[in-house]
């Protein structure tokens, strides 16, 4: 008997997901748990495996659609079967009045008989990651042109940059055939982003404490490290300044739980656990992967993780464990020419906070002279209801003790 594959819920925020790919075309024969489909959601782009076994008799929602969840994307049976009957029920039940109780909201899916796009035969033959589909969107090229080095012959970052490079190098190419003027789609990641900070900014009282921190000792240290042998192998992590960031950060949350927190209305929770959450930037927007329980970590196995996470990411296979529960985040743009900035709390975390890039600064020294010495901004972006000014400070103060001497974690 014919079966409805409805939108799923990927993740604990989402309200509704686009389909980036059809990964079965109509007619095609489906096992249970084959990747039926590609839905982007507020997080991540996510494969989602069929949840019945047949045929995949009629595809609802084409290719570049969006759906909320619980709607019908497709339809699933036997080879041959008239599934006609089915789609009438559901209209019947999507058209008949519901009883709520006061105060409810009400939501609803367009009833199936309403006319969708439908998947193209490029949607449902070209493979391209959702990645490799914004890259070309935005270079204005037709990715037909390309052949993937992807899995099954799915074209990837990779092979659109490689495309852009040879460009780029001849003087232009073909491929390329920039408009003057786009509208682009707001994608699902880019509406949730867009929704909660409103809701943060609108209802989190923020307030700001900036500092910098001396740290030529801690890049010292950061060299000592990437110069072991090991690291020349590649068997040991190569050590970013975000790595030891997210390492002390941790170390120094233990010290103050009070950061560590988050509003839930009518209780402050003070998490037992430290998951730090690290922005990432996609060309659909900022996403945060959490790394869980930091400070039981050694500061190579967040390298090892954070790139891991990072990776996963910009390739869009983030899963929903990889994103959820984290109690503090760390916004760092010190790779650009970002001096410093302040950010918007992740809600409900009570804290973020936001790292520029490190720069040559004069100071006077203890005898009066002065002298050029490589500091780093810090702002630490605040929810007032849960730490006040000092909580706040005291935070910071440790922090920076700790970036201008690392040999303090053994005391």
């Amino acid at each position: 008997m014919a079966e409805l594959i409805t939108m799923p819920k990927l993740s604990d925020t989402m309200e509704e997901g686009a389909i980036s790919e059809w990964l079965k075309k109509e007619g095609e024969q489906v096992k249970s748990g084959d990747a039926l489909v590609s839905i982007e959601t507020d997080k991540a782009t996510i494969e989602y495996a069929s949840p019945e076994a047949g045929v995949l008799l009629k595809i609802i929602v084409a290719a570049g659609a969006a759906a909320p969840i619980q709607a019908p994307i497709a339809i699933i049976g036997k080879k041959g079967e008239d599934y006609t009957a089915l789609l009438t029920v559901h209209d019947k039940k999507r058209s008949a009045p519901a009883t709520h109780k006061a105060g409810a909201m009400e939501t609803t899916s367009p009833p199936l008989s309403t006319p969708l796009p439908a998947a193209s035969e490029d949607s449902r033959r070209l493979r391209a990651s959702p990645l490799a589909r914004k890259m070309a969107k935005a270079e204005g090229f037709d990715l037909r042109q390309l052949t993937g080095s992807g899995p099954h012959g799915r074209i990837v970052r990779q092979d659109v940059d490689a495309a852009l490079h040879a460009g780029s190098t001849q003087g232009g190419s073909s491929l390329v055939a920039r408009a003057e003027d786009q509208r682009i789609p707001v994608t699902m990641m880019r509406k949730t982003i867009a929704k909660r900070l409103v809701q943060s900014k609108n209802e989190a009282p923020h307030y700001y404490l900036k500092v910098s921190a001396n740290v030529e000792q801690l890049l010292t240290w950061r060299q000592y490290l990437n110069g072991a042998k090991g690291v020349a192998e590649g068997t040991l992590a190569k050590v970013s300044i975000n790595d030891i960031l997210l390492y002390l950060t941790a170390r120094v949350l233990r010290l103050h739980p009070e950061i560590n927190a988050s509003w839930l209305g009518d209780t402050i929770v003070q998490h037992g656990k430290i998951n730090l959450a690290m922005a990432v930037a996609l060309p659909q927007g900022l996403i945060s992967p959490v790394l869980n329980e930091v400070d039981r970590l050694a500061l190579r196995e967040i390298a090892t993780l954070s790139r891991l996470l990072v990776k996963k990411a910009e390739e869009g296979r983030l899963l929903p464990q990889d994103y959820q529960e984290g109690t503090f985040t760390i916004s760092n743009l010190g790779m650009t020419v970002v001096e410093d900035f302040t950010a918007i709390i992740n809600p409900p975390q009570a804290a973020i906070l936001a790292v520029g890039k490190i720069r040559d600064e004069v100071v006077v020294g203890a005898r009066g002279d002065f002298r050029a010495q490589k500091r780093l901004s810090l702002t630490l972006s605040c929810d007032h209801r849960v730490i006040d000014g000092m909580m706040g400070a005291q935070f910071l103060n440790t922090l920076v003790s700790y970036l201008e001497n690392p040999l303090l974690l053994l005391a």
